[in-house]
């Protein structure tokens, strides 16, 4: 067994082998059941992970994530804010894609930190402005990685991968449909 940057290279190809030889097995569904907790609060938890079909009910209520907004904002900043979980959700990503990659390639990374930043502008959220979005304008990563086997060129070669093949980042830049429905 073969481990690079605590990835085992071997099992994460036999899981490449095997989504491309079933891609059903890519097929997979998040699910987070949140509650309301007064203001701007919510807690959420975890729900069931759907892979190929097969639900997998180990991860319901597993993990619990609250979020609030900052005071500046009228919360009462008891938790992270759902913009900062944007760039989490995308710091983590980043860290998956990044990680894999490296291993995959057989190069050892001794560290790396990410820095993440994402400019708001509230007018847009507060219906001041229609023709501004309520969205995040711009988002800012950047990477520092220590590795010391690798070169510039390859280092560039990960980062590229992971702006082609991090899920979090696809979904940020591309268009999703978000489907609400009132129950």
């Amino acid at each position: 067994m073969s481990v690079v940057n605590e990835i085992d290279v071997k099992a994460l190809q036999e899981t490449i082998d095997a989504v491309r030889a079933t891609p059903k097995l890519g097929q997979v569904t998040f699910a987070v059941d949140g509650k309301w907790q007064g203001g701007f609060r919510i807690k959420a938890q975890t729900g069931a992970l759907t892979q190929g079909g097969e639900r997998d009910e180990q991860r319901v209520a597993k993990y619990t994530m609250t979020s609030d907004e900052p005071t500046a904002l009228l919360g009462t900043d008891t938790a992270v804010s759902p913009a900062e979980y944007v760039l989490q959700a995308l710091a983590g990503c980043y860290t998956v894609t990044l990680t894999a990659n490296a291993a995959s390639r057989g190069i050892e990374l001794k560290s790396f930190r990410l820095e993440l930043e994402g400019d708001i502008d509230l007018r847009g959220f507060l219906g001041i402005d229609t023709a501004i979005r309520p969205g995040v304008q711009q988002l800012r990563v950047r990477v520092h990685i220590e590795a010391p086997d690798a070169t510039r060129e390859q280092l560039e070669e990960l980062i590229s991968l992971v702006e082609s093949r991090s899920p979090i980042r696809d979904t940020l830049v591309n268009p999703v449909d978000v489907v609400t429905t009132l129950v």
